[in-house]
């Protein structure tokens, strides 16, 4: 392996703290235990640049790993030196229960088959969840044979080492690691933490496996994935971190999830970060009051036991896989679709989703993927994601970013905290100044995330989730944006949202050359310093460039009734024309092309889902359109919700079908400035 410029700063930035990626593949595959085990022994061992000392610690790693790991049919084996030497040193996942009967704890080590090892209160005590689960420990097994012909209980824990890290500096350590990078490079990093190579990966997967990450550094905080099979869903979860619990399928009951009643031992959500839920599909409940108490820890962080109220911060993840493409998906149902019964049309319980991440932007894991680079220790990272929990960024979205009005209390929660877990992955430390574009970049993907949850609220009918165009503004002074789920539409399609400002749907009638005929277009206006306009297409179709000069004369002359006191002459505006039929020529846009301008200039955006028609002349006359009918037919095809066009076309529209009539609202305006007004989103 060749050490990149990544690689060699972070050695310069976190020595101590590195692991080759490559070497934990290897021992992984050979021995029974999860990843951040062997990064824990690797860690210890091998946390250098150098090679002399990497192949030193490989060859303590593999003695340990290979003298300590209980393969299948070598539990005897153990047992026997145990008996034999008095003690035996394993590394096992071992839990803990009370048993009445033995007024005292019992262990299990599954490795070795053991399910009545003694192990002492204090150790229970100083690691309460050996009662929830359990975890990965190095483990010091005594033998004592006057115990066994008292009891029978022959062996016993001696000493319990945890496999994860718990120094107190480990995000002062890695805030200052983190002014050595650029964002880039830091999220970089990041994914070969993991192991994945991020050269690899598109920015949306990349973005995809950030949001992974989230449940770890955001308290209460709940997640549903789903996608296809094989992109690596489950193993951040069983693989990475010590302090994330896997239940894969088989019921999950109240005793196991919150609280035992009949022993007051708390739940997984009580004992671990994050809890996920393995092939959701296949999970049941033991009841449905398990659903209504998982509504109401998922909504407050709290659920009841008798009179007593317990507070948990466990975060709630969801995955499973989808049978078919989302696109076939959405045809015949809704994204949660996969999900349980008792979950899958329950809009209260969707309504506590903070985001639904798109498994179908993940690729499925392969060879090529994976890193053979330096990345942190798992155990480190893993401590310090469990640190980050107790922080929060929403303050840095506190004056400097504005939610639109589609957003409720519960949406910018969920928003607020996606974008603050995606901050604290990017900037470890708080004292760090966030810039706007990390800022927009974490904003952006959260009310993605859950807009998707929405959308699919509105599938089934909930009429109070009908507004689901979530925007947001960057700065007092900022551009309102929208942002809208990928799979909903392409940009190629109309949709329902806003588009940015300066942009605009419309149709050409068509002219008189030949080949001029009726399409669909999408002018694009961008207004910036300087005098005059530019339009970029190469070459510029003549009937189009007329129209621009028929927009601009009229945006001069009627600046006052169109931008109020922003002076048009005072700016340079760049316009292009985009065609979504064999139509290129761009005949009578007129009209469009000053909406588009204007809309850039006051930044303000133009209804979603709206085609505008129409030419203006000179004079500021609306020229009248011949085919009415066939725009209208047209508008429909393409799926606008809404056309506007000259009132003089009102008549020729009687001849439209009933059928279209209904699929799209027309509407009609009079001069320049009432098209204006119409067109603009209020």
């Amino acid at each position: 392996m060749e050490l990149d410029t990544l690689d060699l700063k972070a050695a310069q930035a976190l020595e101590g703290y590195l692991v080759r990626k490559d070497l934990v593949r290897t021992f992984a595959r050979q021995f029974p235990v999860p990843t951040y085990v062997v990064e824990f022994m690797l860690g210890r061992y091998c946390a250098s640049t150098d090679p002399d000392e990497i192949n030193e610690g490989l060859a303590i790693v593999q003695k340990q790993l290979e003298s300590r790991t209980v393969r299948a049919g070598e539990e005897e084996l153990f047992k026997a030196k145990a008996y034999k030497n008095g003690t035996v040193k394993l590394i096992d996942l071992v839990s803990a229960r009370f048993s009445q009967k033995d007024n005292g704890y019992l262990a299990s080590l599954p490795s070795i088959q053991l399910n009545k090892v003694r192990i002492s209160d204090s150790i229970v005590d100083d690691n309460e969840r050996l009662l929830t689960g359990g975890f990965y420990a190095e483990i010091t097994l005594e033998y004592d044979s006057l115990i066994a012909e008292e009891k029978g209980n022959a062996f016993g824990i001696r000493e319990l080492r945890p496999i994860q890290l718990s120094k107190r500096d480990v995000l002062d350590t890695l805030g200052e690691a983190r002014a050595s990078f650029s964002t880039e490079e830091w999220k970089d990093f990041i994914l070969r933490g993991i192991g994945l190579e991020p050269s690899t990966l598109e920015e949306r997967a990349k973005d995809a496996v950030f949001l992974r990450m989230v449940p770890f550094v955001e308290r209460n905080y709940n997640l549903v994935e789903l996608g296809p099979r094989g992109t690596g869903k489950s193993h951040l979860f069983q693989q990475v971190s010590p302090y994330a619990h896997l239940i894969s399928g088989g019921k999950a009951t109240i005793a196991k999830m919150f609280v035992n009643n009949a022993t007051g031992a708390r739940g997984l959500v009580c004992q671990y970060d994050v809890v996920c839920f393995d092939e959701i599909s296949g999970i049941s409940f033991d009841s449905k009051e398990g659903i209504n108490i998982m509504k109401g820890y998922m909504e407050s962080g709290e659920f009841s036991r008798g009179k007593e109220n317990i507070r948990a911060d466990g975060s709630m993840v969801f995955v499973g896989n989808f049978d078919v493409d989302v696109e076939h998906q959405q045809r015949v149902g809704h994204l949660f679709g996969p999900l349980p019964e008792e979950m899958r049309d329950d809009t209260a319980w969707m309504d506590r989703i903070h985001g639904y991440l798109p498994g179908w932007d993940i690729p499925k894991m392969s060879a090529d993927l994976v890193t053979d680079h330096f990345g942190l220790v798992s155990d480190f990272f893993s401590e310090c994601l469990s640190r980050l929990r107790f922080q929060s960024r929403v303050s840095v979205l506190q004056n400097r970013v504005h939610f639109g009005g589609a957003l409720s209390g519960r949406d910018v929660n969920a928003v607020n905290k996606t974008a603050s877990g995606l901050l604290k992955l990017i900037y470890p430390s708080p004292t760090m100044q966030v810039s706007d574009e990390d800022l927009e970049w974490a904003v952006r993907l959260a009310l993605e995330v859950r807009r998707r949850v929405k959308e699919q609220q509105k599938r089934i009918g909930a009429a109070e989730f009908r507004n689901t165009h979530f925007s947001y503004f960057i700065g007092d002074d900022g551009v309102e944006k929208f942002v809208a789920t990928p799979e909903l539409r392409s940009d190629n399609e109309i949709g329902d949202d806003p588009l940015e400002p300066g942009q605009i749907w419309t149709i050409s009638e068509g002219g008189q050359d030949t080949g001029d005929n009726s399409g669909l277009y999408r002018i694009e206006v961008n207004a910036g310093p300087g005098s005059g306009v530019k339009i970029l297409n190469n070459p510029v179709p003549a009937p189009f460039k007329e129209s621009v000069r028929y927009a601009e004369q009229n945006l001069y002359a009627r600046g006052m009734q169109l931008v109020g006191d922003r002076d048009p002459r005072a700016h340079e505006y760049s316009i292009q024309l985009r065609a979504f039929d064999a139509a290129k020529k761009g005949s009578k846009l007129g009209v469009s092309v000053l909406l588009a301008i204007s809309s850039s200039l006051l930044k303000k955006p133009i209804k979603g889902g709206l085609i505008v028609v129409g030419e203006i002349n000179l004079g500021g006359s609306i020229e009248p359109i011949h085919n009415a009918v066939n725009i209208a037919e047209l508008a429909v095809e393409k799926g606008a919700t809404a056309l506007l066009m000259p009132v003089t076309a009102r008549r020729q529209l009687y001849d439209l079908s009933d059928d279209m009539a209904t699929k799209v609202d027309i509407q009609f305006y009079q001069d320049a400035r009432d098209a204006l007004l119409k067109a603009l989103v209020e």
